[in-house]
């Protein structure tokens, strides 16, 4: 993408939301936020949590390839367009509407067959990849260390306890997406396996319950070349930075994943709109510390609270800050870089 981009374009590019309809309306807002604002992204999901309705953008294969084709007609640069279609309980495309039945994370770390991952992990892929959707936000790599955690293990979604047998399977996961030109986003680092909470719903501390192996999957992917990008999670390590949580924490971005484990791929952070953010954090200053934390890629999933101005805010706040001397222009410059890699793989 051999184009140049104002200050107000690189910072929309910083930017994915999530929006309500089945099709591209040339009169929503959304369509400005791709069209005119030139925004990077959007997330995908199939019910509206603030409704509670059973359709939000995904009805069925045909329904959803047509609205991924428009989005991406509609947009100047290619935009990324992802769901998490973990597999198991967490899955957006479901047989519900006419999509592939799949399997947990866990399901497959059972197994304990690679080949079996490898095949499961290529039908979710190829489902993802028909549909027009170029990211995928898993595998999830956090260890089943607490097996009550109730956003982690009582869903199924992290494969073993074993870091070996998480690293093993999400390599083959990984492998799998790429085949079909999908990209994959780890998550949720620096690892939410021993929490006891749900950041959906609040703080959440894991100073006590975490421990470096809980990195291991995140440094044998990085170093295996199979970490497209890596996604943040809203939990406090108190040991690395006091009452802060990762996404917003500079040592944990910056110092822990960029530096020591050499990392160098884009980083999104979880969906700002959740309560471990919105409970503490007014949107200025959840804009403004994760920017500077390392954050490349904004998140806002518009289905904890639904703000159809959102992307709109969060462009005009990060230009703000950005003119105002606080978020060094480099930061924005050095995160399109990264955005503009990605995109050029896909």
């Amino acid at each position: 993408m051999a184009v140049v981009l104002t200050l107000e374009q690189k910072i929309a590019q910083k930017i994915m939301i999530g929006f309500r309809g089945l099709s591209l309306d040339e009169r929503s807002t959304i369509y400005a936020d791709i069209v005119e604002r030139g925004i990077g992204g959007v997330v995908l999901y199939n019910v509206d949590v603030p409704t509670n309705s059973r359709l939000r953008n995904i009805q069925s294969p045909e329904q959803l390839l047509h609205l991924t084709s428009q989005l991406q007609t509609s947009a100047a640069l290619p935009l990324l367009i992802a769901v998490d279609q973990e597999g198991g309980r967490v899955a957006r495309l479901s047989p519900e509407h006419g999509f592939p039945d799949t399997v947990s994370h866990q399901w497959l770390g059972k197994q304990a067959c690679l080949s079996l991952t490898r095949e499961k992990s290529s039908r979710l892929a190829e489902t993802l990849a028909q549909c027009g959707i170029n990211l995928n936000f898993a595998p999830c790599v956090d260890l089943n260390v607490n097996p009550q955690n109730p956003i982690i293990s009582l869903k199924e979604r992290s494969f073993s306890r074993d870091p070996d047998i998480v690293v093993n399977h999400a390599m083959e996961y990984v492998k799998a997406h790429h085949a079909f030109g999908v990209r994959c986003a780890l998550k949720h680092f620096p690892g939410h396996g021993s929490s006891k909470g749900d950041s959906h719903l609040g703080f959440v501390d894991i100073t006590r319950s975490w421990s470096p192996d809980e990195l291991i999957p995140y440094k044998k992917l990085v170093e295996g070349g199979l970490a497209d990008a890596i996604m943040t999670a809203h939990v406090v390590n108190g040991t690395w930075d006091k009452n802060v949580p990762a996404t917003l924490s500079f040592r944990a971005i910056t110092e822990k994943l960029r530096r020591e484990l050499n990392y160098t791929g884009l980083v999104f952070t979880d969906d700002l709109q959740m309560r471990a953010i919105t409970d503490r954090y007014g949107l200025p200053q959840a804009i403004e510390k994760a920017v500077l934390a390392g954050a490349d890629i904004l998140l806002f999933g518009n289905n904890c609270d639904f703000d159809e101005e959102i992307a709109d805010k969060a462009i005009r706040i990060l230009k703000k800050l950005v003119e105002d001397g606080i978020v060094p222009q480099e930061r924005i410059d050095e995160s399109v870089q990264r955005i503009t890699h990605l995109k050029s793989r896909l």
